[in-house]
């Protein structure tokens, strides 16, 4: 179960899942934040599609290419305020800067190295829930995995533009999660600290990455 886990959360971080199909019965057209969703799926798929994935001297170009359409859709000054927490407002302004960096830093090295783990999951959307000011919208999907339905929500929040903040697997949320990691050494040190010990995550991931 831990590695079904596992698997979806790369994969839904990476978006390259969210191949959503209409839902039988849902015939609304689609919401701003869905087409945000899929246009970048789009993208990523016509990428992903690309003969040069197939190379492993060309696949590395491909894979940056993604990342960085991926990366416009993603919230990462969002995500690291609300996984921080309230202890965020007495971060300085370099040390917020430098707590985004080494936690995109860290998000990168977990799951946009599994891009090339792709295996022909199927995503389906099935609703989405709008708050009362219509400024943020959660929508909900299920990925397909062998035969197991994982449900997967993506929380996104329009300012100008709709990013995603969050992710919910089996209703853990990815930003909660981080954020009880992370307040167990805020609650003992720093923000310095925390950077430090960020930053060396990523560096360890990176490293039994490159021993596997």
């Amino acid at each position: 179960m831990r590695r079904i886990k596992h698997v979806v959360l790369c994969l839904s971080f990476s978006f390259f899942l969210l191949a959503a199909l209409p839902c039988a019965g849902l015939k609304a057209a689609p919401s701003e934040a869905r087409v945000a969703l899929e246009e970048t799926i789009t993208r990523v798929f016509n990428q992903l599609k690309k003969p040069e994935m197939q190379h492993p001297s060309t696949r590395g170009a491909v894979l940056a290419e993604v990342e960085k359409i991926i990366r416009g859709l993603f919230n990462f000054p969002e995500l690291s305020m609300r996984t921080v927490g309230p202890k965020w407002k007495s971060f300085s302004d370099g040390q917020k800067k430098d707590f985004m960096d080494a936690f995109e830093d860290l998000l990168r090295a977990r799951y946009l190295d599994k891009l090339e783990g792709y295996n022909g999951e199927k995503v389906s959307y099935t609703g989405e829930t709008r708050s009362a000011k219509g400024d943020k919208v959660e929508i909900q999907t299920e990925v397909h995995i062998k035969d197991k339905i994982v449900p997967v929500a993506y929380r996104m929040l329009k300012n100008g533009r709709w990013t995603v903040y969050d992710i919910i697997i089996e209703g853990v949320s990815m930003v909660q999660n981080y954020r009880s990691q992370f307040q167990s050494v805020l609650d003992k040190d720093d923000a310095g600290e925390l950077i430090r010990l960020v930053r060396q995550k990523a560096i360890e991931t990176r490293t039994q990455k490159d021993k596997g």
